[in-house]
C-alpha cells in the first residue's frame, strides 16, 4: 500500500479534498442550507488523515501520534462550530453568497485548498516509510500542540459562555483569555499546527521540507484575510465609538497573549513588529481617539472598569 496513486498521497488526498468539499458545496448550492460549512472543513482534516494512516498501513508511533492529534482537533471543532450556527442560525459569511453560484463555488474551493494544504505535514509523516528514534522535536511539537489545542478550546468555550450571557448582550468579550488577546483561540490554532510541523521534520528530507507551507498559509490566513481582519472590522464596527471598546483594543494584544498592563507600555514598532498590531486591524476605525487615553494622572485607565 505504498503507492496510492502517488507516494506521498498528494493527489489522493487532494481528489478525496476536492470530492468532499463539492459534496457539501452542492448541499449547499440547492438547499441553501449553509449550516455544515465548518463542519465540512473540519471533518475533512480527519478524513485525510485517517485515510493516509490507513492506506499506508505501517502504523509507526510518530503517525499515530499526529494523527491522533488532527483527529482530536477536527472533532472539537466541528462539534463545536456545529453546536455553535445551530444556536445562532444562519452564517453570515454567506449573506452575500447564498444566491451566488460564482462565490460560492470560489468559497468551496478555497476551503478544500486550505485543507489540503494545512494538512501537508500529517499527510507525508503517514505516507513516510522512515521512522527514526523519538527526537526532541517531536517532544517539542507535541507540547505546541497541546498548548495550542487548550488555548483554543478554552478560548472557543468562554467566548461561547460570555455571548450566552443576556447580561453582555451587545458587548465584546474581554474576560478569561480574552483578556490577554483580542484572538486567543486564532493563536491556539496557529501554535498546534506548528507544533504538528515541527513534529513531523525528523522523518522530513529534500523537497518534502516544503511541508511548511502548511503551517505558513494557515497562519497567513487568520493574520491577513479570513481570520482577524474580518472579526476586527466587525468589532470595530459595532464598538467603534465606544471609549472601553478602544481601550481594550489599545491594551490587549491582538494574538499572543500578554497582561495588559505589559502590552500597553511597549513601544508601538514592538507591536507592530514581533506582536502583530497591525493597521489593517484597525483601517475602519476613526483614527480620533486612538493615541493612549490618560487619566489627568498618567495613567492608563483600566477598559475592565468602563461601563
Amino acid at each position: 500500500m505504498g503507492t496510492v496513486i502517488d507516494s506521498h498521497f498528494l493527489a489522493l488526498t487532494a481528489i478525496v479534498t476536492i470530492g468532499y468539499q463539492f459534496l457539501f458545496f452542492i448541499i449547499t448550492a440547492l438547499l441553501k442550507f449553509d449550516k455544515l460549512t465548518d463542519f465540512a472543513g473540519s471533518t475533512n482534516f480527519i478524513i485525510v488523515a485517517v485515510l493516509t494512516l490507513i492506506l499506508k498501513g505501517s502504523w509507526y508511533f510518530r503517525q499515530i501520534i499526529l494523527s491522533l492529534f488532527v483527529v482530536l482537533w477536527g472533532l472539537r471543532l466541528a462539534l463545536f462550530l456545529l453546536f455553535r450556527i445551530l444556536q445562532w442560525g444562519e452564517d453570515r459569511r454567506f449573506d452575500q453568497m447564498r444566491d451566488n453560484l460564482g462565490k460560492l463555488a470560489i468559497f468551496w474551493t478555497f476551503q478544500a485548498v486550505w485543507v489540503w494544504t494545512v494538512s501537508l505535514p500529517v499527510t507525508v509523516v503517514n505516507a513516510s516509510s522512515r521512522n527514526p528514534f523519538l527526537q526532541p522535536q517531536d517532544v517539542i511539537g507535541w507540547i505546541f500542540w497541546a498548548l495550542g489545542f487548550i488555548l483554543e478550546g478554552v478560548a472557543d468555550h468562554q467566548k461561547l459562555r460570555f455571548k450566552q450571557s443576556p447580561e453582555n448582550r451587545g458587548k465584546w468579550c474581554n474576560s478569561g483569555l480574552w483578556k490577554y488577546s483580542r484572538h486567543p483561540n486564532y493563536f491556539g490554532e496557529i501554535l498546534l499546527w506548528w507544533g504538528i510541523f515541527v513534529a513531523s521534520t525528523p522523518i522530513l528530507k529534500g523537497a518534502e521540507w516544503l511541508v511548511i507551507i502548511g503551517p505558513i498559509f494557515l497562519t497567513l490566513l487568520l493574520l491577513f484575510v479570513s481570520g482577524i481582519p474580518l472579526l476586527e472590522d466587525s468589532s470595530d464596527n459595532k464598538f467603534g465609538n465606544v471609549d472601553g471598546y478602544r481601550i481594550y483594543k489599545q491594551m490587549t494584544s491582538p494574538l499572543i497573549p500578554l497582561p495588559p498592563s505589559i502590552y500597553r507600555n511597549l513601544p508601538m514598532w514592538f507591536k507592530t513588529t514581533f506582536l502583530f498590531e497591525l493597521p489593517l486591524y484597525s483601517r475602519n476605525l476613526a483614527q480620533e481617539g486612538l493615541d493612549w487615553c490618560r487619566t489627568s494622572s498618567g495613567e492608563s485607565r483600566d477598559p475592565q472598569k468602563i461601563d
